[in-house]
């Protein structure tokens, strides 16, 4: 079973509802409370104007490199999603306990907390820093911030355990990511007098084709057979505009994605999209409507991990979790900002499936905090 500390821990957090949309203050609050009850030393990093804030807090020495272990404290919302029990309380059935967060990422979070006594009671001679984000859900947001302070303030790693539910196997690499808001303006009225407008739904189809053109030809390669989505990948999520059939829609918005292999030029393959709109389609319209236009916004950019699998950290790894093979993930997380922004060497291990998380009835099971626990023990040897 679980530690008892663990198991209160990841029933207060799922608790708070973090939903990337509120402040995870409340939660930030009651993880410094009970930091500042067992003395130990933390910096918050907070957004004032947003009501969030990221912990950094560290456990041992300053002065060494040390091990960072890392996730974010937000959530995705439960709206539209059939819930067999109520998603902010914590329910066990069969082994398993329920909660909006549970497998992505608090359970970790709770493990992370739930051993902090035993981190406490060895001589460590490394530190164990415990990194703690937020709206990692929305573009992984609260973690630059807090990597820019922890950068600014000399803190030193010998590499960062993200623990996002990987059901506690190593992984090395994850893609990068960008999502992108196009904007299509046009000029709009009555459709009899079709020619002498903009359509601009019309134009976004034309952008929203493209992108499945570029992903029809992403799927023949190049491949990497260890990640779950072999390839790279371009998918329109959303594509509305228009108010009736008989009106020439002046405005359409598009949101797209890239996801691509680390050795694959993201930048690059955004750019297909974005010339092909303004130097093919923009001055078209501009030529019947001056103040047409195509704005590209970018939603959210995620870089790329791409750890070496002999690297040390990643031998640590597999050590601590007691198993030698590692994988390669198609969702993206905070690991390649650690490595862009610090230049800590990263992989992610965490309890938990990333497939049951984002869904109705997420849950972790309780022998996967106990696999966790057992990380996090060898991970306080090491360090002592």
């Amino acid at each position: 079973m679980a530690a008892d500390l663990t198991l209160e821990w990841l029933a207060r957090l799922v608790g708070f509802d973090t939903t990337s949309r509120n402040s995870n203050l409340a939660l930030v609050e009651a993880v410094e409370a009970f930091f500042r009850a067992r003395a130990i030393p933390f910096e918050r990093v907070e957004d004032v104007a947003e009501g969030k804030a990221a912990l950094i807090a560290t456990i041992g020495p300053r002065d060494v490199p040390g091990i960072i272990l890392s996730g974010h404290t937000d959530v995705v919302p439960v709206d539209g999603q059939l819930w067999s029990s109520d998603p902010f309380t914590l329910t066990e059935r069969e082994g398993k306990l329920y909660g909006r967060g549970s497998a992505d990422m608090k359970g970790f979070l709770a493990v992370c907390l739930g051993m902090v006594p035993q981190m406490q009671a060895q001589p460590l001679k490394k530190p164990i820093h415990l990194a703690f984000s937020y709206d990692e859900e929305v573009g992984c947001l609260g973690v630059r911030p807090l990597l820019t302070h922890m950068v600014a303030n000399g803190y030193r790693a010998e590499g960062c355990i993200v623990g996002e539910p990987t059901m506690m196997q190593v992984v090395v690499a994850h893609k990068s990511k960008r999502s992108l808001e196009t904007v299509v303006t046009g000029r709009g009225g009555h459709s009899s007098r079709a020619p002498e407008l903009v359509n601009a739904v019309q134009a976004a189809a034309l952008i929203a084709a493209r992108v499945m053109a570029l992903d029809t030809r992403l799927a023949e390669g190049p491949r990497d057979d260890l990640y779950d989505v072999p390839v790279s990948t371009a998918h329109v999520g959303v594509l509305h505009g228009g108010t009736a059939v008989n009106i020439v829609p002046e405005r359409a918005v598009m949101e797209w994605e890239i996801r691509a292999l680390p050795d694959q030029d993201i930048d690059a393959l955004v750019a297909e999209i974005t010339d092909y709109a303004h130097t093919e389609l923009e001055p078209g319209m501009q030529a019947r409507a001056p103040e047409s236009r195509i704005a590209f916004n970018i939603m959210s950019a995620i870089p790329g991990l791409a750890t070496d699998p002999e690297a040390p950290i990643t031998t640590l790894a597999k050590r601590w979790a007691g198993r030698n093979d590692h994988a390669k993930v198609a969702y993206g997380t905070e690991a390649g900002l650690f490595v862009e922004m610090a230049q800590i060497p990263t992989v992610i291990c965490g309890p938990g499936s990333i497939g049951v998380a984002h869904q109705a009835d997420e849950y972790v099971e309780i022998s996967q905090l106990e696999a966790c626990e057992d990380f996090m023990r060898k991970v306080i040897d090491y360090c002592s």
